[in-house]
């Protein structure tokens, strides 16, 4: 038997909270980010046509929630059943995979769009090379890459377990979610936080306090302008780290006591399912921070609503015989200008 593996599964008697938790939030979160996500795809591709090298890391962002969001639907049904799953085992696997691909991709994205901003407002004048359309295609496709191997063996290992109920002489399975974890699972989840979570948050929260340095000194910025980025800053920072933190630490203290450990499982089972819920709202906080504040993200929007809206209008001219009018036309509305998402 490979060492990496424990033998036995704990049996944890009440999965009552997920019954509850999951799918009242998950169903809450796929009302929200399915709508919010498609639309912030739509911006970030009229951000790409404009030449802007931000776009391309926020349609990342945003496919990348939008992939997860759509797995949801199939974590609110095993919830239901108990964690139970009955579903085929590879659906399992790629449910658990784009669980972490978007935890992960979504780490690296906002990783590049607070080294881009860095680069943009303290360097104004500098590296102009890094930031075009094509670097950052490049880039993001590094990131996928890269994120994707990394977790392939979600793929390829079994992720379904047998759970053995000692009280009445049932089995139900498991997804993914083993107790305890096995040795090659803890040995993952090191990497994971190290290089999924702490580097990204490092880099993050030194890009932004020097971006903050920056606005400070900036005598051509209003103060208003000053207060408005600042809280912005603050509010990207604080929920990717609300977000993310206490599910890094439950599974650092996971990875380091809980291999083959029963007790020290069952303890964190509670603990461990209520971050995993928290870190989930990252898939709708993203498109808000990111998007939906900016004065070209809602002037995008504002085009949207405005194109479709003359979309209809022709459609009812042309039963009534008025000549119709152009989508094109809205077009040359001047939209306000901005070099930043800040």
């Amino acid at each position: 038997m490979n060492s990496s593996y424990c033998n036995d599964i704990c049996f944890i008697q009440d999965h009552t909270l997920d019954q509850y938790l999951f799918p009242a939030l998950y169903g809450i979160l796929i009302i929200i980010s399915i709508p919010a996500n498609s639309v912030a795809i739509f911006i970030s591709y009229c951000e790409v046509k404009k030449k802007n090298e931000l776009g391309v890391y926020l349609f990342s962002l945003s496919l990348a929630d939008l992939l997860y969001t759509l797995t949801l639907p199939l974590w609110i049904y095993y919830a239901q059943n108990g964690d139970d799953w009955i579903l085929p085992p590879n659906l399992c696997n790629l449910s658990a995979f784009l669980k972490y691909l978007n935890y992960y991709t979504s780490s690296g994205f906002l990783t590049c769009i607070s080294l881009d901003r860095y680069i943009a407002i303290v360097y104004p004048m500098r590296f102009h090379y890094l930031r075009t359309r094509r670097v950052a295609f490049f880039i993001s496709v590094f990131v996928w890459a890269f994120e994707i191997i990394s977790n392939y063996m979600i793929l390829i290992e079994k992720e379904t377990f047998t759970e053995q109920n000692i009280t009445n002489h049932s089995n139900h399975t498991l997804c993914h979610d083993k107790y305890p974890l096995e040795k090659w699972q803890a040995q993952l989840n090191f990497y994971r936080v190290g290089v999924g979570y702490v580097i990204p948050l490092a880099i993050m929260v030194f890009c932004y306090q020097k971006i903050y340095q920056a606005v400070k000194h900036n005598q051509a910025t209003q103060d208003s302008d000053k207060r408005r980025i600042n809280h912005l800053l603050l509010s990207i920072v604080s929920t990717f780290f609300l977000c993310f933190t206490p599910y890094h630490v439950v599974l650092l203290l996971r990875s380091i006591s809980e291999p083959c450990n029963c007790p020290f499982a069952r303890r964190m089972f509670i603990p461990y399912r209520i971050t995993t819920a928290l870190t989930s709202i990252n898939c709708i906080a993203d498109p808000f921070l990111y998007c939906f504040v900016s004065e070209t993200g809602r002037s995008d929007i504002w085009n949207m609503f405005m194109c479709v809206f003359s979309a209809s209008q022709t459609e009812i001219q042309k039963t009534q015989n008025v000549p119709e009018s152009s989508c094109s036309e809205d077009k040359n509305v001047k939209v306000p200008e901005t070099e930043t998402f800040l």
